[in-house]
């Protein structure tokens, strides 16, 4: 799968920006689900964990990416 991703010419900068504006959007989806709902802080952190669940996997990627990169 790493291999037909970097052919299809993702790298590893890619999924590192990716990781870095997930964080971002984790505390910007808690924010507005503070304000923009009635639900609470509940819902707000469930919303902020589940965007803030996508960074480690981008992360992830990058290296698998970046090891893909030192190969060739």
């Amino acid at each position: 799968m790493i291999k037909k991703l970097y052919e299809l010419g993702l790298r590893s900068e890619h999924a590192y920006t990716a990781a870095v504006v997930s964080v971002g959007l984790s505390f910007l989806s808690w924010a507005g689900s503070m304000k923009g709902e009635s639900a609470g802080v509940d819902r707000a952190d469930r919303w902020g964990i589940f965007v803030g669940e996508w960074a480690p996997t981008f992360f992830g990627l990058g290296l698998a990416l970046k090891q893909e990169e030192l190969e060739r």
